[in-house]
């Protein structure tokens, strides 16, 4: 997992193994969990705790596994208490860090001293039962009863063991995934087969070596003695052979269930052979997995329809929320232009229909209440309607509830995008669905019923009680999406003064009458005029009238630069505009307007952060590769600082969606706010460029950017205390060189986006931090008994990609 652009910071993991890393006194390790505030006891620990490792409950230990698939090169023991009181909003036992082999049976503990505490955490590999035969259709039993074909076949294992053994199926850990949906009987029990080289792609290899086999070899023998739970290779249509597991036995009728693709059929005794040894190497490729978000509608038969439509015999792109023996998933379907959440689109088909609000064309509508209206000129409205009265009574009831119940007992412990949960609003208790997550305290939500969009702390948010989740879902949301229609046409981004002027006139007006003259079904928009109370129906002193009559739109122009008279972008910048040595160096050519003046780029000491500490020559230090251009220029940072960055930008995240955007005096050299790809960075501007857009240095990642003038904000005092994170380097012990686009994407490969230890040989100082410069060698440590030296790889085998000077 990486630690940029909103991915969760792995700023605890130990990437060493062999070499020692920097000292690291017990007062350090002790700060990841000081910072724990009184809470609860998790109560899925027993009370008293002995010292065996069963006597801590599988959920309590599933929650610690949770997190340590998260670090893949390991977690310090006494980083754990903070991590899961971060995630769970319980208190983690301390008494655990002092018999770390509690845990012995979920993870691996790697003491490094005597000290008890002072161990590295590793989850152990996580492996599967044998869950491939989920197969929906019924088969009648010998007694009479009936059963699925998985319960016969599970208890067939269980009356007749086989020797033949096959590996369980690793769920993917790392990189993009997709599975393609096989069947499901509940949304608790999806059937899936992963796709991708070691899944999908190895069974279509081994089921094309099985035809080769069964095909041409004569010795290939017909299975003996056939019995319930046998593993079999089976002969089926279209001169394919399958991997299957015999369900039931009559006569020469075989019913089997195929292990790769999750349906079973009748075939004929003389179609069932022996499966050959070289074919039990591949684990069973058909696996169950469970819906996020709709486990407690998992039955509803309206629900399981709609799931089964959209989804089977699909690929879909995947979240794995939580790794277990059936993983929690998120499906999307990527095939369009934007990203589909497949979870969050079917839980609305348990919308009750008549509380949905459908407005017609021509049709008046008073009472009207605007509740937002976005940059575009776009805005939500409630109208008054049976769901709003509803939604109205629930939520009074929830806000009951919580008055008499401890509200941190729904904490939100596992958010993910499409979830529906709570979030106390102006006092009172709204419905918001999560929409984009930026780290493990902060996301952005979208108010369902107003529409506004926000970001806020996970620990703000609550999880609906069990017994209103269903009446809470029910409710279509009650804010529609509209436009003023008849405005001057091709408008594209409105200026800020139009955004400004309509924003005052209808928030600050509590009701309007509005008029429906058009319904975009495509887009899920209507569009409308809008009157005071005093000025319906007067369409000459309509909100619209009065907005397009306004001297808001003249100067249009002269703010949005990249606007062109058809409303779409007319000008593109890219990192492509910009050639790669001229943004290493961060030189900008004509492209920068040339009024703009040339200040030195000396910049200021006052209100800057402290220098960042380094270790000495020679010394170790733990270090995260966020930038590799070639061996002679790369970006580390500090990987005992990092989850102080962390909390940083997630800090700056909530302060600057919060705070009122104002006009910025950019100066180049100066110190700024940037919002790049829904984070916020502290950033130098480098340049200013003729479209409206800036050249800036993230200061903590060390990457050039460019960011339109609008997304740029002061960087606040609160923000310049932590040190500057990026340190600049180049590898030591290799000659310098130019070095060539090959060996450069080598040596990218090799160290980009990894925990390396760094021994620093020397340091180029400077007057601003980030222009100084450190040489020294890089260490992969990650292996569990060799040690890479990067600079030994680069001199032994890129030396021939490389050109000298």
């Amino acid at each position: 997992m990486t630690l940029h652009r909103g991915d969760q910071m792995d700023g605890l993991l130990y990437p060493a193994k062999k070499i020692p890393p920097m000292a690291k006194s017990d007062t350090e390790q002790e700060k990841a969990s000081e910072n724990v505030t009184s809470s609860k006891v998790d109560p899925l620990l027993k009370p008293n705790i002995d010292t065996r490792p069963g006597s801590l409950s599988s959920d309590f230990k599933q929650k610690v596994v949770n997190i340590l698939l998260k670090y893949s090169s390991g977690l310090w023991a006494n980083a754990l208490p903070k991590l899961y009181q971060d995630t769970y909003q319980v208190k983690f036992p301390e008494d655990i860090l002092n018999n770390l082999e509690l845990l012995s049976d979920v993870c691996i503990v790697d003491y490094v001293s005597e000290v008890p505490r002072k161990a590295i955490l590793y989850a152990k590999p996580q492996r599967r039962i044998d869950e491939n035969l989920n197969v929906t259709e019924k088969v009648q039993r010998h007694d009479g009863g009936k059963a699925t074909a998985e319960q016969q076949c599970e208890e067939a294992k269980d009356q007749y063991p086989e020797n033949i053994t096959v590996p369980p199926l690793i769920i993917p850990s790392e990189g993009s995934v997709s599975v393609m949906v096989l069947e499901l009987k509940n949304t608790n029990e999806v059937l899936i087969r992963y796709v991708g080289k070691d899944y999908s792609s190895a069974q279509e290899q081994m089921e094309d070596d099985m035809k080769a086999y069964y095909s041409q070899n004569s010795t290939a023998s017909l299975a003996q003695s056939l019995t319930v739970g046998q593993l079999v290779a089976v002969h089926a249509e279209e001169d394919a052979w399958l991997r299957a597991r015999i369900i039931s036995v009559e006569d020469n009728r075989i019913k089997v269930c195929y292990v790769d693709h999750g349906f079973s059929e009748f075939v004929e005794s003389n179609s069932v052979y022996k499966l050959q040894k070289q074919f039990n190497s591949l684990p069973f490729q058909a696996a169950k997995c469970k819906l996020a978000g709709l486990e407690v509608f998992c039955d509803d038969p309206v629900l399981v329809k709609t799931v089964e439509s959209q989804t089977c015999s699909k690929i879909f792109a995947v979240e794995i929320l939580e790794k277990s023996d059936i993983p929690l998933l998120i499906l999307y379907d990527t095939s369009g232009e934007d990203d589909i959440n497949i979870n969050a689109t079917c839980l609305k088909a348990l919308y009750d229909k008549s509380l949905a609000l459908h407005l017609q064309v021509d049709a008046l509508y008073t009472n009207v209440r605007v509740t937002s209206v976005f940059s575009d000129g776009s805005l939500y409205c409630q109208v008054p309607s049976k769901g709003l009265s509803r939604l109205s009574e629930i939520l009074q009831k929830l806000e009951d509830y919580f008055h008499y119940k401890q509200t941190s007992d729904f904490n939100v412990s596992l958010p993910f995008c499409g979830k529906i949960c709570l979030f106390p609003s102006k006092g009172k208790w709204a419905r918001v669905e999560i929409r984009i997550i930026h780290t493990r305290r902060a996301l952005d939500v979208q108010f369902m019923d107003t529409g506004t969009v926000a970001t806020v702390k996970v620990s703000e948010l609550r999880e609906i009680p069990p017994q209103f989740l269903r009446e809470v879902i029910a409710i279509p949301p009650q804010a529609i999406k509209c436009c003023l229609a008849d405005l001057p046409p091709n408008t594209g981004m409105w200026t800020p003064d139009a955004v400004l002027w309509l924003r005052d006139t209808v928030m600050n007006c509590p009701e309007f009458s509005m008029k429906v003259v058009k319904q975009d079904d495509s887009k899920g928009i209507a569009h409308v005029y809008l009157f005071a109370p005093e000025n319906f129906p007067d369409m000459d002193h309509s909100v619209n009238r009065q907005i397009k009559n306004a001297d808001l739109w003249k100067h249009q122009k002269d703010v949005f630069l990249s606007v062109s008279p058809s409303g779409t972008s007319s000008t593109k910048v890219t990192s492509d505009a910009v050639s790669a040595q001229q943004l290493t160096s961060g030189r900008l050519e004509k492209s920068v307007s040339d009024s703009a003046r040339e200040p030195s780029s000396a910049v200021s000491t006052t209100d800057m952060p402290p220098p960042l500490p380094l270790s000495k020559t020679g010394e170790l230090m733990d270090v995260y590769v966020s930038v590799a251009c070639h061996p002679g220029h790369f970006i580390v940072q500090p990987w005992k600082e990092l989850h102080n960055l962390e909390a940083l930008m997630e800090e700056m995240i909530l302060y600057y969606s919060r705070a009122e955007e104002k006009p910025v005096n950019i100066e180049k050299n100066k110190l700024y706010a940037a919002k790049i790809e829904n984070q916020w960075y502290r950033v130098i501007i480098k340049g200013i460029l003729r479209n409206g857009f800036l050249s800036v240095y993230e200061l903590d990642y060390g990457k050039h950017e460019f960011v339109s003038i609008e997304k740029v904000q002061p960087l606040m005092d609160t923000f310049r205390k932590l040190p500057f994170q990026a340190i600049t380097a180049q590898l030591a012990g290799v000659k310098s060189q130019q070095w060539s686009e090959e060996a450069s994407i080598v040596f990218r490969n090799l160290v980009e986006k990894k925990p390396l230890v760094a021994q620093i040989q020397a340091v180029n100082e400077s007057t601003n931090s980030w222009d100084r410069k450190i040489v020294t060698f890089l260490v992969d440590t990650s292996l569990p008994d060799t040690d890479i030296w990067i600079h030994d790889f680069v001199s032994q085998s890129l030396v021939e990609f490389s050109k000298d000077d």
